[in-house]
């Protein structure tokens, strides 16, 4: 019996549910979520028999050892800040782990050699970005004779934009509130290089219904450490509606963002606490209706040409299945991947990431499994003048 357990039952936890229990590999599912009201939530959206659900405490490893024991693997829903001891209870269970979470690779890479002991892989970052954009990134690098350049593009922004921040949450305001203050990692010449949060501000034009968008620097997660050697230079870049960058590079300019507390009348506050209060009521649009929209480009030389390879995605709420884009295309690569461990088609130890993974023959399957499931990436090349 193929056992998978869900940590997190959020908005993208219960998606990852639901598309689970109509895989004919996988027997049981269960749901693990540390506030009840949430898990009632979720197993009543899931109504099906392959779902149960488990209470258990995520800031507690051997709460999660306990829970992930009996499973063959699970897939982490959760925080960034809960991702590492998610990784090292799974570890330590025996249990193969999917992280929707790609930070700190640098600290989880070094439990990869006790996961090989353990018969264990841990798949850091398996979702949109990370994750899909991964292993596109490793493609183009792949394909190419010499890879001098390697941008992965990719964001989540509302299908109908409100002012005054053209933005709406459709994952957790943790994730992104560090994207406006976080240095962003990167790779030039085979080394690793920090950048400074909202840099690189430039405009991206994208076909309907998205249209003109501006995009700065964000982090590169592990292809910053695992493709440094293949490329020239490497980084990553968020999207968002023109004008968003500009006001939230004021709030962090002015110390809005800052998480050092100061003293208010006596009170001491941190300023980035008090801005999330202020800002979430902003940050949420009048309908659920998103689009995730992704574009990674590879240049360098093939068969004596130079040549720019390019890959595009634009994804939109999904109105049959009512979830947004969002929650599709962050959890569907988890599922397949999981999926394909249950299956044996990946059979890794370690902890190894996406574009170490759908790489080589792996590739066109993933990618055609993806469109399967209505998430559907084109791909052109073409060649470049001098």
């Amino acid at each position: 019996m193929m056992h998978v357990v869900v940590l997190g039952t959020g908005m993208i936890g219960t998606t990852v549910v639901k598309e689970l229990v109509k895989s004919k590999i996988i027997d049981k599912v269960t749901a693990v979520d540390g506030v009840q009201a949430n898990l009632d939530k979720c197993l009543e959206t899931v109504n099906d028999v392959k779902a149960n659900g488990k209470i258990a405490s995520f800031d507690n490893k051997e709460a999660i050892v306990d829970v992930l024991q009996e499973a063959d693997i699970a897939i982490a829903c959760l925080p960034h800040s809960l991702s590492v001891l998610a990784n090292k209870a799974a570890i330590s269970a025996g249990c193969h782990l999917i992280d929707l979470v790609g930070s700190k690779f640098s600290e989880k890479v070094q439990l990869s050699e006790e996961a090989v002991n353990q018969n264990v892989l841990v798949v850091p970052g398996c979702g949109v970005a990370p994750g899909i954009v991964n292993f596109l990134a490793a493609r183009g690098i792949e394909l190419l004779d010499e890879a001098d350049e390697v941008v992965m593009l990719c964001g989540g922004i509302p299908y109908n934009p409100l002012p005054p921040l053209w933005y709406q949450i459709v994952f957790r305001l943790e994730s992104v509130m560090g994207l406006y203050t976080r240095p962003a990692l990167a790779a030039e010449n085979g080394e690793l290089v920090q950048l400074p949060a909202l840099s690189g501000k430039e405009l991206i034009q994208f076909p309907d219904p998205v249209g003109e968008c501006e995009a700065v620097i964000t982090d590169a997660h592990s292809t910053a450490y695992t493709l440094k050697d293949k490329v020239k230079k490497l980084y990553e870049k968020t999207i968002r509606y023109k004008g968003h960058w500009e006001k939230m590079s004021v709030l962090a300019e002015l110390g809005f963002l800052d998480e050092e507390p100061i003293n208010v009348g006596g009170v001491e506050v941190s300023p980035k606490k008090v801005s999330e209060v202020i800002l979430e009521p902003q940050l949420k649009g009048d309908t659920e209706e998103d689009i995730t929209v992704l574009r990674v480009t590879a240049e360098g030389l093939k068969d004596g040409k130079r040549k720019k390879l390019e890959w595009e995605m634009i994804d939109v709420y999904d109105k049959e299945r009512r979830i947004t884009s969002m929650a599709k295309t962050t959890a569907f690569p988890a599922v397949i991947m999981a999926e394909w461990i249950a299956e044996g088609k990946i059979n890794k130890l370690g902890i190894v990431p996406p574009e170490e993974l759908i790489v080589g023959e792996l590739f066109e399957p993933f990618i055609n499994e993806l469109k399967s499931r209505g998430i559907s990436i084109s791909f052109k090349e073409d060649v470049v003048s001098n």
